[in-house]
Parts: structure tokens; sequence; C-alpha cells
């Protein structure tokens, strides 16, 4: 059995990990209220613009002209999945949900004969991938969101992305992330964000209900990179929200299971002094009588 001298040592330990975790579930208790409220707020316009290009979309479909970024390249031999996690560890099943989601992706797409390029966006998207598809890897961006994550984030991972779609390098994107529901509960998200996926209710719809001034095409040269920069900022939002939500319920099981630890120790520690008194009294008595 260890020593009483052990034991302390092993609570103090303890005590020690569990005022940290503490620590950082009040940090990132503090920091959800922000992140879940900027996630909430760039839904709406975000959603707005998803729908309108996806009815664009549906009108434009076999005809002559269209952007590409609207209609796509007319294949999907291609596929560019942007996996995005954080850059940091210690919140759970976070990260290694939407790795794991991107695992099956690439998993798919290869059984379907489909060329699979990945662009990570975190440290832990570049570092779990790249055990098993660093070959797929094309690039990482890491480092968003410091001090504050902003649009200018998003842009950055937007024009990476719209420069290799003008380069020819992919036919369709897709983004994998976690849309935030609440503190302990995510959504795995696939979203197809080149081309914008159109529902199958309006791909016959017809003729878009969008009256353009000035010309089509100069309206969608400037909205439809815009779109791509608004989608994958929404995605960041709601990847940092449930972060900080994950990160929380996390460090919060982890204070409780070092409280517990801490009582079975001392329990231990007492049952082990008690057995060390008894034993000392034991020879006392047994020294005392043979006297």
């Amino acid at each position: 059995m260890p020593s009483l001298k052990s034991f302390r040592l092993r609570i103090r330990s303890v005590q020690s990990t569990q005022k940290i975790t503490k620590a950082m579930k009040m940090v990132a208790a503090a920091k959800l209220r922000r992140a879940q409220e900027a996630a909430q707020a760039g839904r709406p316009y975000a959603q707005a613009m998803d729908r309108m290009l996806a009815s664009l979309a549906s009108g434009m479909l076999g005809k002559a002209g269209a952007p590409k970024l609207l209609a796509g390249t007319g294949s999907d031999k291609v596929h560019l999945l942007i996996v995005a996690t954080a850059d940091r560890g210690l919140c759970g099943g976070f990260n290694s949900s939407i790795v794991r989601e991107a695992r099956r992706a690439i998993r798919a797409l290869q059984g379907d004969g489909k060329t699979v390029k990945v662009l990570a966006v975190g440290r832990k998207a570049r570092d779990q991938l790249r055990r098993d598809y660093g070959n797929l890897i094309v690039d990482s961006i890491t480092d968003l969101g410091k001090p504050r994550l902003g649009f200018a984030d998003a842009r950055k991972v937007a024009d990476r992305v719209l420069a290799m779609f003008e380069a020819g390098e992919f036919d369709v994107a897709t983004i994998i992330y976690n849309r935030f529901r609440s503190a302990i509960s995510q959504i795995l998200t696939r979203q197809q964000i080149i081309p914008p996926a159109v529902p199958e209710a309006e791909a016959g719809a017809g003729a878009s209900p969008y009256e353009f001034e000035p010309d089509e095409e100069t309206i969608l040269a400037e909205l439809l990179p815009r779109n791509l920069a608004v989608q994958i900022y929404r995605a960041l939002l709601e990847n940092a929200a449930s972060e900080q939500g994950a990160r929380m319920t996390a460090m919060d099981n982890a204070t409780r299971n070092a409280g517990d630890m801490i009582k079975r120790l001392t329990l231990q520690m007492n049952r082990s002094r008690q057995a060390s008194i008894t034993k000392e009294l034991i020879e006392i008595i047994s020294g005392a009588e043979a006297i």
C-alpha cells in the first residue's frame, strides 16, 4: 500500500489540476456568451444569402454564361473538403467529431472514384488528418480569431479557396464544421459552398424571381465571392461557439472527476493511516504483555 506521504502528494497534485480545470471552465463560460451571440447574429444574413443564391442557381442551371461559382464547372471529379476545427484541444469531442466526419467523407468520395483534396482550418484538423491523409492536405490555415474572430479571418480562407477554384484545382467545395445548438450539444454539419447546393424542390423552379440593376453579371461578380466569405464566416462563428461550449462542459466534467478522485484518495489515506495506527497499538500491547 502506498505511504501516507505519497497519498498527500497525489491529493495535492489532483487539487492543483482541479484549480486549473475550474479556471478554464470559467474562462470558457465567459467566452461562450460572446461567441454564442456572434453566431446567432450571423445566421440570418448568411441563410438569406444562401437561399437567394440557391434560387438563382436553380434558374440558371444549363444556361450558357452562368458564373462558375454559381453553376459549378460542370463536373464533380475533384472535391475540396474544408475541415474547420480549433487550434487547441481540451474541448471534449469537438475536434474529433469533425475529423471523423471528414474521414467518412474522404472514404465515401474515394470509394466513388473521386479525387479528394483537404484544406485544414485549425491545427487539430491538420494534425489529426496528417497521419492518415497527409498526402491529401493541400494547405493549412491556423491562428484564426486572435485576438477575436472577425470577417477578415473568413476572407483569408475564402481568398485561398477562390484562388484554388480559379486555378481549376477542384470542382466542388464542402466545409465541415460544428453548428452550435447549446453548451452541451453541437450539430455536425457538411455544407457545400461551391457551387451552392440547390434543393431538389427548386431545381426545376424556372426563371429567377429577381430583377437585376445593373446587369446580372456585374452584381454576381461582386456578390458570389462575398457569399463564399459569408458562408465560411458563419461556419467559423458556429465553430467558435461550439468550441467554447464543448470546452466548458469538458472542464466542468474534469473538475467533478477531480473532486471525486480527491475524495477517494482521502478515504484511502485515512484507511491507511488507521491501519498503521492499529498496527502500532497492537505491537505496543503485544510488547507490554510479553514483559
